[in-house]
């Protein structure tokens, strides 16, 4: 299948809490999309790699995701080198996203900005005639995504591009709430972490109403560059 658009995650969760509101609208505007996850978030401290399994595939259906994948990555250990580039690459080579949205630049977990400049590499190499990749024995041509943007997580950082999804905020936030395991349960018995309190979950809304506000719209969603994207006409950016 090929894509319009990939969000990939360093974990189950980060495209939902970061960027659910624009695949959601993309989707429902008739475009084709997909999620890779990198890891199956084995190191987190609630729930385990199969409870997230499950609540990964009730969000997709919930967000209407075309394919999701999860490349099995060891949480916490993964690193940006030769190996871990290729499996991302023959990926990419095989459902030629033009856009692929990855984790922030710069966070508060090691993985997400580790995630990022991963994609990143990956996208650019990916493009590449030289570098040779096989999937089922078949070799791969080479494909290079047109726009690569980085989602915002934890950290507030100044966005570069700013996306209106008013009216899907509803279905992002339900996409969130399917991992039960990770956010507010008042119900739960399992440790508390930061991401756990009924505070991170309300500060998912409070964050895209602000931005939104900015560019006086309802909700929005912040993306960082890792370099400008031009426009055939400046009317474009109105």
């Amino acid at each position: 299948m090929k894509l319009d658009i990939l969000a990939i995650g360093a974990h189950p969760d980060d495209v939902e809490l970061s960027c659910a509101g624009t695949l959601a609208k993309e989707i429902d505007r008739g475009k084709k999309v997909g999620i890779l996850d990198l890891t199956r978030g084995e190191l987190g401290t609630r729930g385990s790699a199969e409870i997230r399994d499950q609540e990964a595939a009730e969000a997709s259906k919930i967000l209407g995701i075309h394919l999701r994948h999860n490349l099995g990555f060891r949480d916490g250990f993964f690193q940006n080198d030769e190996a871990h580039q290729l499996e991302i690459i023959k990926f990419i080579r095989k459902h030629k996203p033009q856009i692929v949205l990855t984790n922030a630049i710069k966070d508060r977990h090691i993985d997400h900005a580790k995630a990022g400049e991963l994609t990143a590499a990956a996208c650019f190499l990916s493009g590449l005639k030289k570098i040779e990749t096989q999937l089922d024995g078949v070799a791969q041509k080479a494909w290079r995504p047109q726009l690569v943007l980085h989602y915002i997580q934890w950290q507030d950082l100044d966005p570069d591009i700013v996306v209106d999804i008013s009216g899907y905020m509803s279905v992002k936030m339900e996409a969130v709430r399917a991992y039960r395991s990770q956010f507010f349960d008042e119900k739960s018995k399992e440790p508390e972490t930061p991401i756990s309190t009924n505070n991170f979950l309300q500060s998912v809304e409070y964050r895209a109403r602000n931005l939104g506000r900015q560019i006086f719209k309802e909700h929005a969603e912040g993306f960082n560059i890792d370099r400008y994207p031009g426009v055939d006409s400046i009317f474009d950016l109105i």
